[in-house]
């Protein structure tokens, strides 16, 4: 759950609202088209499980085995664009570089758990996607760190991490969401005990390999291109 921070700044002025309008009409945001459902889930810091967000994920798939989300902290039309996951199938995962697969993370336990869920959509229609995810893995980025109270997105971008067992997840904030969705986790659990995971089971590379991640920010040269000897001035 985020703190709701304020973003600073003026109202959008009526010239502005008039030029997206005519914008809005002229050009087709065709990959925004392509959104096909609300995921609701629960994010930590890749290195602080301390910090935990509600997540609200608007999701399209590039193929069978890949879809992208766009993150907002809530589904309100103010809501606060946080973050990216991707999600793909074990398949696709087992084809990573070793080096690569900690950064990425397992969704069984949040699909069987009754955690993560689609706001409004009928049961057996919930289910036929959730039998698929639960086999999947997601790599997420967030950049606003709303849990601090940021009215901007500060620092790093962060790598975040999903629950993978019971006792993780605050009760304060999954009863929250209980409340404002008309959902019970504990009722999902129980429908969704029969759903399986990974077929290769949840890789021991994956969820961090078991530690934490934080990302860190290095000084580097940056390299020009031939003609130009200096990159910046």
């Amino acid at each position: 759950m985020s703190n709701n921070p304020q973003v600073p700044g003026g109202p959008t002025e009526i010239g502005t609202s008039l030029l997206e309008m005519a914008t809005g009409t002229i050009q087709d945001f065709s990959p925004v088209k392509q959104i096909h459902q609300h995921l609701c889930a629960f994010h930590f810091y890749g290195y602080d499980m301390t910090r935990q967000v509600e997540a609200h994920h608007f999701c399209a798939h590039q193929n069978e085995e890949m879809r992208q989300c766009l993150i907002y902290d809530s589904p309100e039309a103010d809501a606060k664009l946080i973050g990216l996951e991707y999600i793909i199938s074990e398949n696709l995962f087992l084809t990573l570089p070793d080096d690569e697969k900690p950064l990425w993370h397992s969704h069984l336990y949040e699909v069987k758990s009754g955690v993560l869920f689609m706001p409004r959509i009928p049961g057996p229609i919930e289910r036929q996607d959730l039998d698929k995810v639960c086999k999947t893995y997601g790599k997420t980025i967030h950049f606003w760190q709303v849990d601090k109270g940021d009215n901007l997105p500060l620092g790093l971008p962060q790598v975040m991490m999903a629950l993978t067992r019971d006792g993780q997840l605050y009760d304060e904030l999954a009863r929250d969401v209980e409340k404002r969705f008309g959902v019970s986790f504990e009722k999902e659990r129980a429908n969704r005990a029969d759903l399986t995971g990974p077929t290769h089971g949840i890789h021991p590379l994956a969820n961090g390999s078991g530690k934490g991640l934080k990302p860190k920010l290095r000084e580097v040269d940056c390299k020009p291109t031939d003609s130009v000897p200096r990159v910046f001035v």
